[in-house]
Formats: C-alpha cells, sequence, structure tokens
C-alpha cells in the first residue's frame, strides 16, 4: 500500500515508518523538520509540509491508499490544540484527494468508564489522570469527533502508557472500550496493531483500546 504518516519523528510515528517499508509498503512520511527523521529507504519519501495547512498536505496524500496519524503535543500539561487542529486539516486534505482510509492515535483515558473497568482505573487513575493532564485529553477529545463525523473509514486507537519495548504481537484488543488491565502498551506494538488494522474490514469505523 501507500501509505502517508503525520507524526513520523515522534517514538510511535518513527515505528509505524519502520515497520511499514518492512512489510513492503511505501511510506510519505510528513514532518515539520526532515531532519527529525534520519531513516532512508528507497520506498521512503521525507517531506516538509506544515501539518495545520490542508493546501500544504494535500499534494502529499494523492493517491495514499491510508493516511496514519501518530501526532501529539510536545509538552502535555499545557492547553493545547495541536491534536484537533491538525486532524480537522488532515481530514480536509483526505476529502479533497479522495483518499479515506485513517488509523489515528488517542488515549486510554479519552473513553468513557467501562462497567469491566477497576475500581482503582475508576476512582484513582482515570480522574488523576484526566485532571493532570486535562487539556491534552480535551483536545483528543475534540479531535476523535471530528474523525467520527468525517464520514471516512477511520480506525482509532487509545493506549496507555506508552513505552519503548519491543514489539511482541501480544497485545489486547477491547471494540470500543478500554483493555482491563492494560496499563501500558508499547510503541512498536501500537504501531503494529495500526497497521494491521489498515486491511481489515472489521476495525472500520472503531475504537480500539489496547494494552498487554
Amino acid at each position: 500500500m501507500k501509505l502517508v504518516v503525520f507524526g513520523a519523528t515522534g517514538g510511535t510515528g518513527r515505528c509505524v515508518v519502520e515497520q511499514a517499508l518492512a512489510s513492503g509498503h511505501a511510506v510519505t512520511a510528513v514532518v515539520r523538520d526532515p531532519e527529525g527523521l534520519p531513516l532512508r529507504h528507497e520506498r521512503l519519501r521525507v517531506v516538509r509540509a506544515d501539518v495545520f495547512q490542508s493546501a500544504e498536505i494535500e499534494p502529499q496524500i494523492v493517491g495514499a491508499d491510508a493516511v496514519l496519524s501518530a501526532l501529539g503535543p510536545r509538552t502535555y500539561r499545557a492547553e493545547t490544540t495541536v491534536c484537533s487542529r491538525a486532524i480537522e486539516s488532515i481530514l480536509g486534505a483526505m476529502r479533497e484527494t479522495g483518499v479515506r482510509r485513517l488509523a489515528c492515535i488517542s488515549a486510554a483515558p479519552v473513553g468513557s468508564v467501562g462497567k469491566e473497568d477497576t475500581l482503582l482505573y475508576r476512582f484513582v487513575a482515570r480522574p488523576l489522570l484526566r485532571a493532570v493532564f486535562k487539556g491534552l485529553y480535551e483536545d483528543l477529545a475534540v479531535m476523535e469527533g471530528e474523525v467520527r463525523r468525517s464520514g471516512i473509514h477511520w480506525t482509532i486507537f487509545r493506549p496507555p502508557r506508552l513505552t519503548d519495548g519491543p514489539r511482541t504481537g501480544r497485545y489486547r484488543l477491547g471494540r470500543d472500550q478500554n483493555v482491563v488491565g492494560g496499563n501500558s502498551i508499547s510503541r512498536a506494538d501500537l504501531a503494529d496493531a495500526m497497521l494491521d488494522s489498515l486491511e481489515d474490514p472489521a476495525a472500520i469505523r472503531v475504537t480500539f483500546g489496547i494494552g498487554y
């Protein structure tokens, strides 16, 4: 497939690019600073563009089979609109170019509490996280809403704490709910799940919790 990756200079985004190339896909990495992605490959194209400007990113996604967004703010405690603003531009560019498939990253605390969630998560962990990172989760909730209203074939992933652990393939997915007891996931396994979802019809318009 021809894939376009946003957020490719981040930890998860780089894993997405590396795994996509290893699987034989052609990848366009849209970045603000190409020096932040020192990878070189015959099937990798690294382009500089402002993700907040649809007109700049439209030419980069023409002919793509899917778009993957691993975007996130540089700092997590400040008020931010990075993800919601970026997805608005990305969706606009996708509409203009006719690209229909999107996989993007949100976060576990954005979702509502499920009946299977532990008491510790319901009454301690989730309220604490949402208080400390209030701006981030509010921005991600707005992003999710924009994606759901877009009419495209989207998949949203809500990971818990991200680690730099290896790709194991032993993660669990929760369809429209968080993974009970899944308190962490490696960036490599999150990237693996995102790429797998692109060719899975059952993943279209689904929000996945993910964890070990």
